[in-house]
């Protein structure tokens, strides 16, 4: 019996893609089975970041404790290897004390670096090379290195936006240290044995609404503010080159706020990169069979995830 086993209770996560009501499904859980919430959103761990990202509020979290939100600052790194330490490392404590801990969240890799056997150990890191990278990125975009990354690692490329740079230098990077593609290391298509008794729910909808529940989100983030959350950022010096500024509505928000695009164009511009993403996130976790997809349009999605959880632990108990 493993360390986690022995707490019979199981890990349960919340996935999909954006926009599909992951958090509030997850603290009407939380509060109906004394769970605790752990993000598992690459954007979500930014302090000062709230509306583009679409972090919940005090009053959405319903007093449910929610972990890993605002533990660094946007100009601070933050990786797949630094998460699974520390969600593991809080998750252990969750079932510790006999809470449920829910896994909730829309960055695949950081899900799966939490439940499966990644290795992130032995990947170290060469700045020389990177900053030669960055230089060629500058001069002369990013897509000649998403056709290098294409070249040695195809599975790699695949996942990648040709504007990502920052993953595209990060993958090069691994093989020119190790000689081996990024994705061996993450095993980002043989699951391997889990490390927890897991629940996977999956949360999704057809495209159609899907694309109104984005559009509709980013409207709102407008609404609210996006605009002046950038603008406070940048007052602030935080560069539109990091890797948190990269990060959908900031991006596109800073070309407006740099005279680039008008208002309309750049909300425009945000609508489509976020179905892009959406799409980007269903070919992810479509690949692992171990969830179970709810639609919220037409599940109570809530109440079937607890009849579930009810059912593991009364069959461990």
């Amino acid at each position: 019996m493993n360390e986690i086993q022995k707490y019979m209770l199981p890990l349960v996560v919340i996935c999909g893609p954006t926009a599909t009501g992951k958090t509030d499904t997850a603290v009407q859980i939380a509060e109906r089975m004394r769970g605790e919430i752990v993000s598992a959103d690459s954007m979500l761990v930014y302090r000062g970041m709230n509306i583009g990202t679409a972090k919940p509020t005090a009053a959405q979290m319903c007093g449910i404790p929610h972990y890993l939100i605002d533990i660094i600052e946007p100009d601070q790194e933050y990786n797949a290897a630094l998460f699974q330490v520390q969600a593991r490392a809080v998750i252990a404590d969750i079932l510790r004390r006999r809470k449920l801990p829910l896994l909730v969240g829309g960055t695949g890799l950081y899900i799966r670096a939490v439940i499966d056997n990644y290795d992130f150990s032995g990947i170290g890191s060469n700045d020389l090379f990177r900053k030669e990278l960055q230089n060629e990125a500058a001069d002369h975009g990013s897509a000649m290195l998403h056709q290098r990354l294409q070249e040695i690692d195809p599975g790699a490329a695949a996942k990648f936006h040709p504007n990502d740079t920052r993953r595209i230098i990060r993958a090069l990077e691994v093989y020119k240290l190790t000689g081996k593609p990024i994705s061996t290391f993450h095993k980002i298509d043989r699951p391997g044995r889990p490390i927890y008794d897991l629940l996977m729910f999956g949360l999704t909808s057809d495209r159609e609404k899907l694309y109104q529940r984005i559009e509709q989100r980013v409207d709102q983030m407008i609404e609210s503010g996006l605009v002046e959350e950038v603008q406070g950022l940048l007052n602030r010096g935080f560069s539109t080159e990091l890797s948190s500024m990269r990060g959908l509505g900031y991006k596109e928000v800073a070309e407006y706020l740099a005279g680039r695009l008008p208002l309309v164009q750049a909300v425009d511009i945000l609508k489509r990169n976020t179905r892009r993403f959406a799409k980007r996130q269903m070919t992810w976790f479509r690949r692992d069979k171990r969830i179970r997809w709810l639609d919220p349009d037409r599940d109570d999605v809530a109440e079937a995830i607890i009849i579930e959880i009810s059912r593991f632990i009364k069959g461990v108990s």
